[in-house]
Formats: structure tokens, C-alpha cells, sequence
């Protein structure tokens, strides 16, 4: 990618404008506050959405900050003011400023920091050198360990020195990865992929919320399977959930044209043997996260028995995914996908013409009993090609 392209685009991009309010009331013009991280980052990759947050790096104390903040007519929240953070609302849209830091004594997240004026050692604290990127209101990109070229090249590479970075936080570990699939096209740095290494066996203690965090975005990406084989190569993920049949499903799946997100992996993974169970008290992954899930391995089931109708029937939209996942596991081409994908979306079975309380008219009393022949009746009515209507149904209720 260009150098010039990429900052013209920086000096063009729409979110400036957007932005300027928060300048103008935190010394911008003058260097005291610039843009910083993923917006600047993505805006010169031309990856920049419009929503992306807009995170500001400042000299300003925090008490400072919110007090230009109110004085200019925001909404000021201390969200982390301890370690020097406060937010700023404007017109529906959100600023978060954080002041300059350096380390005062290391020990890990926990690191002793001070407030400081110095660009190029707040810089030196963050993890990429392609996220120590500023700029300014006029989006002039400020550069102060040379990350732009690491940035347009798609190179995810620790600042300094790896070891020392993940020692600070071993939640990089995991960052390291999503970026290389996010940003680096799953290109590893040998000198960062040793230091994880080393670090793998020091991720325990990690908070189950964080990994989860990580692992599901890392993982909601189009393609990461490539990634997912290093992590577990290395001893980042373990071979109990990440199994060579995992691995081998989830890099066929990423063949297919049908969208992928972390779910259906998920889903992958508990049909090679995976427990979920297991995945979601490490992941900390929602009730819905699970009943989707579950939902997606129904699907694949049908699918891989063949049973089309049920599968149109019961799964509607997860069809497809259901489809996909069907077609990892049992090695499958994208053609059979493709065929059997157009048989599905032909099918509009409709609602079940029958409920329970015909069953209970005709005979039956409310309790389980109705429930099991609603089921079979059902299910007969899914064979039938959905052709049985409620009058043919009734007829092949059992007696009472």
C-alpha cells in the first residue's frame, strides 16, 4: 500500500470532523492531544467504518480533561480515572482521553505508572507498533517509533521487546494472534511467535472473561484456522479443545463461500469432540452464545443425515451454517454444499398444521401424552413432504 495514499486518506478522514469539538477543547491544535490507536491505524489501512471509537491520547491531567470537557458543554464520565482515563460525549458521539503515562515500576497489568508529558514513551507502552500511531486535528500522523511501514505491510510486531511487552500483560499473547489474523493476513513474526511461546505456559491466571473476549473476536474473522493451528503448536490453546480433526474441519470450512463466525466454529469444535461445557466455563460464553451453539449443532446433524426437509423445517436460517459445518466434518465439497443449499432455500414448509389442543379435543388429556404424539405426528408430517394437512393428521393420531 502507498505511504502517500495512506496519509492522504488520514488527512481526509470523515471522522475528523467529528472529532474537532474534542480537539478544540483539549489544546489539539497546539500537539497537547491526538488521535491514537485503531482509528488512526484503520483509517490508513482504509479500513475505517465510521463507528470506530475515537481514542485520544492527551497531556492533559485527567481533572483537567473533564474540566475542559464541561466547560465546553460534554457529558463527562471518570471511567478510569484512576489509571488516567476519563470519557467526553458530544453530540451522541464519544471521546475516550487518556493521559499520557509512563512506568514507574513494572509487575504486570498491575504496573506502577505516572502521568507524563512524553509522546514517545506513552508509545513505548502500548503492544504494536502499528497501534503508536497518532495524529492530530489537521490528521497529520505522528509516528515516534516508525510503525507505518510495519502498518501498511500488514507486519504485527511487538514494540521493543517481546518478552518484556507480554510480562506487562499476558493477554498480548492472545491480542498478538487476533491482529496477525485482523490486520496481518495471518503472517507471524518468528521473533513473536518465540516469545509467546515462552509465555504459553503463564496464561492461566488470565481472567476467563479476557480470553474469552479475545478468542471470539479472533475467531469471528474470515479466515483464522491458520492461526488457531500456530496457537496450538506452540501451547497457546490446548490440543483437548483445538484436536488435529478440529483443526483440519475448520480450515476445510474456511473454504466455502457461506460466512463463518466464532459460533460455528465453536460448533465445529463440539463435534470433533470438544467440551463445550468445558469452552464455556473457560470462555465465560453467554446463555445465547450456547443456545446458538446448540442450535448449530442440531442443524449440522440433520445435514449430515441427510434429512433436508427437517433441516429447512426446523433450523430456517441456520440452515446454511448448518450446512457448512455438515461439510467441514464429513470432508465435503463446496459443491455438495451448493447443491443441497438450493434444495433447502426451495423449501417453504410453513407453519405445522396441528397443536395441542387438537389433540386434547379429539381425546387426548393435557400431559405428557400429547406432547410425545404431537412429536410423531410431526414428524410424519415432515416425511409427508409437509403435504398432510390437519384433517389427514388427526386421522393418523393414535387412539386414546
Amino acid at each position: 500500500m502507498r505511504r502517500d495514499a495512506a496519509l492522504e486518506r488520514l488527512r481526509r478522514a470523515p471522522w475528523l470532523d467529528t472529532a474537532r469539538p474534542f480537539f478544540a477543547c483539549l489544546d489539539g491544535a497546539d500537539g497537547k492531544t491526538r488521535a491514537v490507536g485503531g482509528i488512526v491505524r484503520d483509517t490508513l489501512l482504509g479500513l475505517d467504518d465510521g463507528k470506530a471509537d475515537i481514542d485520544l491520547a492527551s497531556e492533559l491531567l485527567p481533572d483537567e480533561v473533564a474540566e475542559r470537557g464541561t466547560a465546553a458543554g460534554m457529558n463527562v464520565h471518570p471511567t478510569g480515572a484512576d489509571h488516567g482515563t476519563m470519557t467526553l460525549v458530544h453530540d451522541g458521539r464519544t471521546a475516550e482521553v487518556t493521559t499520557l503515562r509512563r512506568d514507574v515500576e513494572t509487575f504486570g497489568r498491575k504496573a506502577k505508572v505516572a502521568f507524563g508529558t512524553d509522546w514517545t514513551e506513552d508509545a513505548r507502552r502500548r503492544d504494536f507498533t502499528m497501534n503508536a500511531l497518532y495524529c492530530g486535528p489537521d490528521g497529520e500522523l505522528f509516528d515516534p517509533l516508525d510503525g507505518l511501514d510495519d502498518c501498511l505491510s500488514g507486519r504485527v510486531r511487538f514494540i521493543g521487546d517481546p518478552d518484556a511487552r507480554i510480562a506487562e500483560d499476558r493477554l498480548r499473547v492472545y491480542r498478538y494472534f487476533r491482529f496477525v489474523v485482523s490486520h496481518g493476513n495471518q503472517q507471524f513474526d518468528e521473533i513473536a511467535i518465540a516469545a509467546c511461546q515462552r509465555a504459553a505456559g503463564d496464561l492461566g491466571a488470565l481472567s476467563a472473561e479476557r480470553v474469552g473476549h479475545e478468542m471470539t473476536r479472533l475467531m469471528s474473522q474470515r479466515q483464522c484456522a491458520k492461526a488457531l493451528t500456530e496457537m496450538t503448536a506452540i501451547g497457546v490453546l490446548s490440543t483437548a479443545l483445538f484436536s488435529p480433526r478440529a483443526l483440519s474441519c475448520l480450515t476445510q470450512l474456511e473454504t466455502f463461500q457461506t460466512p463463518v463466525d466464532a459460533e460455528m466454529r465453536i460448533a465445529v469444535m463440539a463435534i470433533s469432540g470438544a467440551a463445550v461445557a468445558s469452552l464455556r466455563d473457560k470462555w465465560r460464553l453467554s446463555n445465547a452464545t450456547m443456545a446458538r451453539i446448540n442450535r448449530l449443532m442440531g442443524a449440522a446433524d440433520l445435514a449430515r443425515q441427510g434429512k433436508l426437509a427437517e433441516l429447512a423445517y426446523r433450523y430456517g436460517g441456520e440452515g446454511e451454517a448448518g450446512l457448512a459445518l455438515a461439510a467441514a466434518i464429513e470432508g465435503r465439497a463446496e459443491s455438495w454444499l451448493a447443491e443441497r443449499l438450493n434444495t433447502i432455500t426451495a423449501i417453504e414448509p410453513g407453519a405445522f398444521p396441528l397443536s395441542g389442543s387438537d389433540l386434547v379435543s379429539a381425546g387426548y388429556g393435557p400431559g405428557p401424552a400429547v406432547g410425545a404424539e404431537l412429536q410423531r405426528l410431526e414428524n410424519l408430517w415432515i416425511e409427508s413432504g409437509f403435504s398432510l394437512d390437519r384433517t389427514a393428521l388427526l386421522t393418523l393420531a393414535r387412539p386414546v
